[in-house]
């Protein structure tokens, strides 16, 4: 499925509300490098720039400090955000995940049943944080539990919406003719499929030939 466009005037809304494009990307729900195409495009009218020229702030005016240490690889200490002293929503999901699972706080497997099986492709296990409070910005550890696919459908709520599922099992013939599809990454989802030998750095999206499948059957 493509990256829907974005309009002059959703960049704006988005820009208008955050404190730099990677801010306004999550805002927006897609990745930095499909908004930066867009910013690049339009332009403002009052000072005759793009809007990435006007809004790219580097020098990271208005960003709290913990957000600024990330550009050198530096993350807040995960107690600071598990307590509360430094709120979630500035950080990709995926990625806190994965901390919490590396540094030993939660368990990489279904709570409920045990599954922990891995994805031959990436190396996931299809797992879903439950927060148990209904309030995804509370990530105390006593608030998660972590759920399979399966178990999160038959305790808690469906996995996917009435739309996707028809998605997915809609014959692709069904598609309008489209034959490939096609799937842009953020630049953290990049990273660690290059870093589990999955994705080729110069295949920056998904086709048939972005996973260097020969190497990865080699090892």
């Amino acid at each position: 499925m493509k990256p829907k466009p974005i309009s002059k005037t959703q960049c704006l809304v988005a820009l208008k509300k955050t404190k730099s494009i990677k801010a306004a990307s999550r805002y927006l729900g897609c990745s930095y490098q499909h908004l930066r195409k867009y910013t690049m495009l339009y332009i403002d009218e009052d000072t005759g720039k793009t809007l990435h020229e006007v809004y790219k702030n580097q020098a990271g005016k208005g960003i709290p400090k913990y957000l600024k240490n990330r550009k050198n690889g530096k993350e807040p200490n995960l107690m600071d955000i598990i307590e509360g002293r430094v709120p979630p929503t500035s950080f990709h999901v995926d990625k806190l995940k994965l901390r919490l699972f590396e540094e030993g706080y939660l368990h990489e497997t279904c709570y409920n049943c045990g599954f922990s099986e891995r994805r031959v492709s990436d190396y996931k296990v299809p797992l879903l944080i439950h927060f148990k409070d209904e309030n995804k910005n509370n990530w105390k550890l006593n608030n998660l539990e972590m759920m399979c696919y399966n178990c999160y459908f038959l305790y808690i709520k469906d996995v996917f919406e009435a739309k996707q599922v028809q998605m997915i099992e809609t014959p692709t013939t069904h598609l309008n003719g489209v034959k490939e599809v096609t799937w842009e990454l953020d630049e953290y989802q990049q990273k660690r499929l290059e870093e589990l030998g999955l994705m080729k750095k110069d295949k920056p999206t998904f086709g048939e030939d972005a996973y260097d499948f020969v190497s990865w059957q080699n090892k």
